[in-house]
């Protein structure tokens, strides 16, 4: 028989993940607060977002308390600095060479780039990135909602390092 658990418990992590989602500037603010809510889910502690951001805290949920947010001017910069921190840089787009999310072996240093809901990512962050994961699309429209493929990549980081 099953039972409703409203508010279980998070799991316990055995160690912080290595994970990071880096924003391009956003159109919207509701869905920058649905991915800083399901980063938390996640288990992130950081969030870079670019441009004008404004968290929707009703959205957001417990995230908004739970994930530090920086807010930096443009990607680049971003970019080359989490670079020099090691980390690997996997956008998250559509493009020529990137590889289906259903194959691809997150490094667990990650920091995972998400591009803006209309234009994706620029070729200046493109150049940058060591690798690019999409999600296959099996009907239309061509692509997901920027804050529900970020979810899915998560929670497909998660499934490859569930301990953290």
């Amino acid at each position: 028989m099953f039972e409703h658990q409203r508010h279980k418990p998070p799991r316990m992590l055995s160690q912080p993940r290595e994970l990071l989602v880096v924003c391009a500037p956003l159109r919207s603010n509701v869905n920058l607060s649905r991915i800083v809510r399901a980063a938390s889910c996640c288990g992130l502690t950081r969030i870079i977002t670019t441009g004008n951001t404004k968290l929707d805290k009703r959205i957001a949920r417990d995230g908004a308390d739970e994930i530090e947010i920086e807010n930096r001017r443009t990607l680049p910069p971003v970019l080359r600095s989490l670079k020099a921190e090691d980390y690997r840089l996997v956008g998250l787009e559509q493009t020529t060479d990137s590889h289906d999310m259903h194959e691809y072996r997150f490094p667990r240093k990650t920091a995972l780039v998400i591009g803006n809901e209309r234009t994706g990512l620029t070729p200046d962050a493109l150049k940058l990135l060591d690798d690019v994961v999409e999600i296959p699309v099996w009907g239309l429209p061509f692509s997901y909602n920027a804050a529900t493929a970020t979810a899915m990549a998560l929670y497909e980081y998660c499934r490859q390092w569930p301990a953290g």
